[in-house]
């Protein structure tokens, strides 16, 4: 049977591997979404075989293939004067829920195939926030390192110019992600504002003075060390004295930190594309204000934290190694908060290896099929980032609540409603997992009921 023909009503691995086909078929050189793809339509084979209905119409193939797919020139104007062209794109995954709802990427390696993989994903962490969000991802392969603000606001603007007519607070709301934090976010509602004239809730991670959410900065690693916690729970443990390694240093890395210092834990690694440092003696309040200042402010180089505290060891990356040396490094508890696919098969081994218990991804698809599979069968506690870093996104759907409330609620107030809902996440995975025959396994929890509501509301809304 050829990939792209119609499949006969069939059992649910023939289904599944129908769908697979079908995909590589008609996205090829995308091999981010075949994984994010395949990771998702696995776990649902005991869901497809429960109820056939899903496959009778057709929903795999429809989830699959974006609502929409936006692609874009970017001309600007660099310090030089010199002309420079880039590639915008937002992809509208998935509405049946709710506006579509996802970060904006700036980096070099952003393409049409990375942005699906991350609007995929989006759809089923959106679902499973408990607020209605639909799922989209944007960006562009523009990369605001080493550029000046001068030149990050003409791109900005360039890149706004286009996007907004196909945005809005009750159609497609963008938000941050890697390469765009605070002063990307602004420049970008700002041109927004400028075109429209209008002032709404069009973008999240807004600042505090003009319709941004205290804690918002904070969620995703809030949320993820939330979770993390919910998981230790159910083995009657807890983070308290726990050895930890995180990577990345960037907004989702610095965070975690923060709420594993909160709550009696001890993080030894940060990262960045350079290289890693470890700490033996810990990442305390004083060396992750230095971090904030370094990365935030200064934006300079993890090595430099090394310079600083000469206890540090820093290790340059060796793009040699078939491993990275930062997940074998003894430890109890792992955050791959990055980028994806920084854990590969001989990274799991390692941190197996070294006695890790439980890893909780902040990052988008951290860890590679393999490596996700050494987890399962290793039986440790594994967060799948779909659940475990929703809580960027799920405090973002609180920023659009207070917008359009016209209000503004306490540092105290998020937080908590930010534990809820992270706490309710991890619930509903735990249970959908116990519910479909794979007890601990929350890849299929969170696969699954991330899922179920996004089908039955495009089963409920008909064919479109």
């Amino acid at each position: 049977m050829s990939a792209v023909m119609e499949p006969l009503t069939c059992n649910a691995a023939e289904y599944v591997n129908h769908i697979l086909n079908l995909v590589k078929t008609k996205n090829p050189c995308e091999p981010e979404f075949h994984q994010t793809v395949h990771e998702v339509v696995d776990s649902l084979k005991p869901v497809l075989d429960r109820h056939p209905r899903y496959q009778k119409e057709k929903i795999l193939e429809r989830i699959t293939e974006p609502e929409r797919v936006i692609m874009f020139r970017v001309p600007w104007f660099d310090d030089k004067g010199d002309v420079q062209i880039n590639r915008g794109f937002r992809i509208e995954m998935n509405s049946a829920i709710g506006p579509y709802k996802g970060g904006l990427r700036l980096h070099p390696s952003v393409n049409l195939g990375i942005l699906k993989f991350l609007a995929f994903e989006q759809v089923f962490k959106n679902s499973l926030t408990t607020l209605p969000m639909g799922g989209g991802k944007g960006g562009s392969d523009f990369d605001p390192k080493g550029k000046s603000d001068n030149e990050v606001m003409r791109f900005c603007q360039s890149f706004m110019s286009e996007l907004e007519r196909h945005i809005g607070p009750d159609t497609d709301i963008p938000a941050g992600d890697i390469g765009v934090g605070g002063r990307e976010i602004g420049y970008l509602f700002g041109q927004y504002k400028r075109l429209r004239n209008e002032f709404t809730g069009v973008l999240t991670g807004k600042g505090l003075g003009w319709g941004g959410s205290l804690i918002r900065p904070e969620a995703t690693g809030y949320g993820c060390v939330y979770f993390a916690d919910e998981m230790l729970k159910t083995r009657k443990d807890s983070l308290e004295g726990k050895v930890c390694l995180v990577s990345g240093s960037g907004n989702v890395s610095q965070y975690t930190v923060e709420k594993l210092l909160d709550l009696g834990a001890k993080t030894v690694t940060l990262s960045d594309s350079d290289g890693f440092i470890y700490d033996a003696d810990g990442i305390d309040r004083e060396k992750l204000a230095y971090v904030l200042d370094l990365k935030n402010n200064c934006r300079g180089r993890i090595k430099e934290y090394a310079d600083k505290y000469r206890n540090a060891i820093y290790t340059p990356i060796n793009r040699k190694l078939d491993y990275n040396p930062l997940w074998d490094i003894k430890a109890d508890c792992a955050f791959p908060s990055a980028t994806q696919n920084e854990i590969n098969a001989k990274d799991a081994f390692n941190l197996l290896k070294n006695g890790v218990k439980l890893v909780c991804e902040g990052s988008n698809m951290p860890s590679s099929l393999e490596a996700t599979k050494a987890f399962i069968d290793a039986k440790v506690l594994y967060g799948p980032a779909k659940a475990s870093n929703a809580g960027g996104v799920a405090t973002s759907g609180l920023e659009m609540t207070q917008d359009s409330m016209r209000l503004s609620w306490t540092r105290e107030e998020v937080d908590a409603r930010l534990h809820k809902i992270m706490i309710a996440v991890h619930e509903n995975c735990y249970e959908t997992a116990k519910k479909y025959g794979t007890p601990g396994n929350l890849v299929n929890g969170a696969n699954i009921a991330g899922f179920l509501k996004v089908a039955d509301a495009m089963l409920d809304q008909g064919l479109v």
